[in-house]
């Protein structure tokens, strides 16, 4: 199977986890797509759906899925999002999009997080996809100084903005043995708004595609 084949048999198999008649998370990045397209055509009624990026809310007014801003809920049922690393806690780096903080306000807001993802993504140490940190444009020589003191390698992520007009720095090379405890550490920098460490919000299941098919995966203590 290829890498798609294997991101759209984890989005159909997340349509299964969405209740009716309630609001929703919808994340963002070419697995959510899927799942986009999948809940679209799948005739199942959600109330609306708070989403994380304009791609993803493109699609789902393709798709006739209503739209709603996240200061008019009080809460999600369910978030659907991929990873872009996930680890057997099912604590993950996103932000591979540069939408991570947005993501991470949706997480929070969920009752329960559903992680889509194909194997690839499955790891046992967290690092190796570069850590994004969404920094303040007239802190990030000083971010970046302070992440080189950490141990990590900050790299600038040219002609890209975030949603709030934020840059992104990735990160190469630091340890995320304790990624909750960095997670904490990098958001005590100031300047630094968000990082793509989550960790204080994993996801709660996760649901995996490989070749030999579909596995549901809870975290492991």
């Amino acid at each position: 199977m290829t890498q798609d084949e294997l991101k759209k048999l984890a989005a159909e198999k997340a349509v299964e986890f969405v209740p009716e008649n309630e609001y929703i998370g919808i994340g963002t990045g070419s697995t959510v797509n899927f799942f986009i397209e999948a809940l679209g055509k799948s005739g199942k009624k959600i109330k609306g759906g708070v989403t994380t990026s304009k791609k993803s809310s493109e699609l789902m007014a393709q798709y006739g899925i209503p739209e709603v801003q996240p200061n008019e809920v009080q809460r999600l049922a369910v978030y659907i999002d991929g990873a872009d690393e996930i680890n057997h806690s099912l604590q993950m780096i996103k932000g591979g999009g540069g939408a991570h903080l947005p993501e991470k306000i949706v997480a929070m807001l969920s009752d329960k997080f559903v992680c889509i993802a194909d194997e690839s993504k499955y790891v046992s140490l967290l690092g190796k996809f570069p850590l994004p940190l969404e920094v303040i444009p007239m802190a990030r020589s000083m971010v970046s100084r302070e992440i080189m003191k950490m141990g990590g390698q900050p790299e600038l992520r040219i002609g890209y903005k975030s949603l709030h007009g934020n840059d992104i720095v990735d990160v190469h090379g630091l340890d995320l043995s304790q990624p909750l405890t960095m997670e904490r550490k990098l958001n005590e920098l100031t300047g630094l708004v968000e990082n793509g460490i989550f960790a204080e919000r994993p996801a709660d299941l996760l649901i995996l595609a490989k070749e030999s098919g579909i596995e549901i995966i809870t975290p492991h203590a």
